[in-house]
């Protein structure tokens, strides 16, 4: 049904090439996932050690959770630190909201509670007045890599092959990465800039791309 995919779920960007639905994935560039809540933390996470400890703390403290619910790369994510927490959620403290991140960031702060979020919608929602805080932030597993996975024209005739792998050139070009990494709300950058064309001009250091492989 689509010509060509962005998405932030490593494993499954892989899997996709690797069973030949995808033709090939190239990095966008990346941000970070935070754990927000309120500023008076009743679950006290901003004390965690790392993301899967602060999902601990608010398991314990029966903490409202509120969760996209929707298979999303976010919910992917807060899936992943779950199973690192060594917990199932469930139960009246967890919320399946089954909404978009902006949504989910909304319903959250109505009730005081915490989520995950992606650095960009965070801050563009906390720009524009959101009563949530980050609490959680810099652990390795909440790193967020974006890839642009075009779609296999020898499995899939139909697509319009063509045109998407002129959008995958033009979103990974120097000159759309450059606009990337200018891209602020109130002088935060969303993202970071990491496909193949941004590394070669800015002649990266090996030990910034090893550790985009590794946190994949």
């Amino acid at each position: 049904k689509v010509d060509l995919i962005m998405v932030h779920a490593p494993a499954d960007e892989k899997k996709a090439v690797s069973e030949g639905w995808a033709a090939k994935r190239s990095l966008i560039g990346s941000n970070e996932f935070y754990i927000v809540g309120p500023k008076d933390d009743p679950a006290g996470i901003a004390k965690a050690s790392s993301a899967a400890d602060a999902y601990r703390r608010i398991v314990s403290a029966r903490a409202k959770f509120f969760s996209r619910g929707d298979n999303s790369g976010t919910h992917k994510k807060e899936m992943d630190v779950w199973k690192k927490a060594g917990i199932e959620p469930s139960g009246d403290w967890y919320q399946s909201a089954g909404q978009g991140m902006g949504e989910v960031l909304t319903i959250t702060a109505e009730q005081q509670g915490y989520t995950l979020s992606d650095r960009a919608t965070y801050a563009t929602r906390k720009a524009a007045g959101l009563e949530l805080e980050i609490l959680v932030e810099g652990d390795p597993v909440l790193f967020n890599p974006y890839g642009v996975i075009p779609v296999n024209p020898e499995k899939h005739p139909s697509v319009n092959a063509e045109l998407a792998q002129a959008f995958a050139d033009w979103i990974t070009s120097l000159e759309t990465q450059e606009l990337i990494a200018g891209y602020e709300v109130e002088g935060q950058a969303l993202f970071t800039p990491d496909s193949e064309a941004w590394r070669a001009a800015q002649s990266e250091a090996p030990a910034e791309a090893d550790a985009t492989a590794e946190a994949e």
